[in-house]
C-alpha cells in the first residue's frame, strides 16, 4: 500500500491535502490526496510507493504547517473480528523493522471521541502482543520508528509507522494540556502549546526563563500575558482593553494602554514578543518584521488570521514575505508556522535567530 496518512485539523483536509501535494512535488514525489471533508485526515496516495518512506524521512515535519502528523501506511485491515483485531494486525506486519514505540490513534472528530476511549483500552494488548513477536521493544526506544495504528471504526484499522526524528512526538500530533483554573482565557493555551511545539523542551531554561523581559501586544485581557508571568518574566502588556486583576496583582506585569501596532518600547531589552491581535495578516506580517529590524526583540510568537479562502496559499505567501523582510536584517533567522490543536481560523508563527540563540546562557 505505501501511502502517507497526515492528520489535520478537521475542516482543514484541503489546506492538509493542498500543501503536502506541493512539498511532495518538489521533492519529484508525485501522487494524489484522497480528502473527505471533516474527517481530521487525507491520505496521499504515491504513484510510486516507494516515495512514501522517503517522504516521511525527507519532508521536513517541522515546516509544514497543516499536518499534525506524517506516517507511511502499509496495510489497511477491514471487517476485523471484533473478538480477535490483534492476530491480523500481528499477521500483518511481521515483516516490520523492530519499532521503538506504539500510538494507537483516531481523527480528532467529535464522531471518533467514542473511538478514541476504544484506542485507550486497545493500546495495552496491542503493546504486548507486539513485543511478544518482537515487533516493538520491550521498553520505548525514542531512536526507532513509531508504529502507529489508525482506527477508522473499531473493526477498520490502517497500520503504519512514522521516523521519530520527523513526526510530531504527541499522541494524534496533538500536546494534551490542561487549561488553567486561574488563567484570564483559554486563549492562553495557545501560547502554552506553542512552547512545546517550537521551542525544544532542553532549551527552555535559557529561551523561557524566569528574569526575561516580554511585550504582548493586544494583550487584554491577559491570557499570552498569564503564560509569561507564569515562567517568572517580566511584562509589558500593550492594549486599550482591561488586564485580569490577578496578573497586575503580581507585580510582573506593566500595562501600557496604547495601539499595539504604534506603540514600541523605549529600551532594547526585550526578548519575547508575543501578539494575537485580530487583523490583516499582511499587517501583523509588517509589524514583527519590523520589531526585528528596529531590534525591539529577540524571539517572537505571533498569530495570523486566515481567510475563508485559499488559507495555504495565503499562508505561505505571507511567511514568504515575512522571510524576505528580515533576509534584509540577516540570513540567520528561523521561521516555523503550524495550525496548532487550541488554534481556530489562524496560525500560529514563530520567529528567531539562531545565533542569538546558540549565545544565550542559563539564568543563574
Amino acid at each position: 500500500m505505501n501511502n502517507l496518512l497526515l492528520y489535520c485539523r478537521p475542516g482543514f483536509e484541503k489546506e492538509a491535502a493542498a500543501e503536502i501535494t506541493e512539498r511532495a512535488g518538489n521533492m519529484q514525489c508525485y501522487g494524489f490526496a484522497r480528502v473527505k471533508d471533516d474527517s481530521g485526515y487525507v491520505i496521499f496516495e504515491l504513484y510510486d510507493e516507494e516515495q512514501a518512506d522517503l517522504l516521511a524521512r525527507k519532508l521536513p515535519f517541522r515546516e509544514l504547517i497543516f499536518i499534525r502528523q506524517m506516517l507511511v501506511v502499509t496495510h489497511e485491515l477491514k471487517d476485523l473480528d471484533v473478538a480477535d483485531r490483534i492476530s491480523p494486525i500481528i499477521e500483518a506486519v511481521r515483516e516490520y523493522t523492530i519499532c521503538g514505540d506504539l500510538r494507537v490513534e483516531t481523527a480528532d472528530t467529535n464522531e471518533a471521541k467514542e473511538l478514541s476511549a476504544f484506542c485507550r483500552k486497545f493500546t495495552v494488548p496491542l503493546r504486548q502482543a507486539l513485543r511478544s513477536n518482537e515487533i516493538l521493544t520491550k521498553k520505548e526506544t525514542p531512536n526507532r520508528p513509531v508504529f502507529h495504528a489508525f482506527f477508522l471504526a473499531n473493526d477498520h484499522v490502517l497500520l503504519g509507522y512514522s521516523y521519530s526524528f520527523n513526526n510530531s512526538g504527541f499522541h494524534m500530533g496533538i500536546p494534551r494540556l490542561r487549561f488553567p483554573a486561574d488563567a484570564p482565557s483559554r486563549s492562553s493555551l495557545k501560547l502554552e502549546e506553542a512552547f512545546y511545539v517550537f521551542v525544544p523542551r532542553e532549551e527552555w531554561d535559557v529561551r523561557l526563563c524566569s528574569g526575561m523581559k516580554a511585550v504582548d501586544l493586544g494583550a487584554c485581557p491577559g491570557g499570552w500575558t498569564y503564560q509569561l508571568v507564569r515562567r517568572g518574566m517580566m511584562v509589558t502588556a500593550v492594549d486599550n482593553g482591561m488586564m485580569a486583576q490577578s496578573l497586575m496583582d503580581t507585580g510582573q506585569v506593566k500595562h501600557i494602554r496604547d495601539d499595539g501596532f504604534v506603540w514600541r518600547p523605549s529600551k532594547k531589552n526585550t526578548y519575547w514578543l508575543v501578539c494575537d491581535m485580530v487583523d490583516k495578516p499582511a499587517r501583523v506580517v509588517h509589524m514583527i518584521a519590523d520589531w526585528f529590524r528596529e531590534g525591539d526583540c529577540q524571539e517572537a510568537m505571533f498569530n495570523l488570521k486566515l481567510p475563508m479562502k485559499k488559507r495555504y496559499a495565503e499562508s505561505v505567501h505571507n511567511i514568504e514575505v515575512l522571510r524576505e523582510m528580515l533576509k534584509e536584517i540577516d540570513n540567520a533567522f528561523v521561521i516555523q508556522a503550524k495550525q496548532l490543536y487550541h488554534d481556530r481560523e489562524e496560525i500560529t508563527v514563530h520567529v528567531y535567530n539562531k545565533y542569538w540563540v546558540s549565545k544565550l546562557e542559563p539564568k543563574a
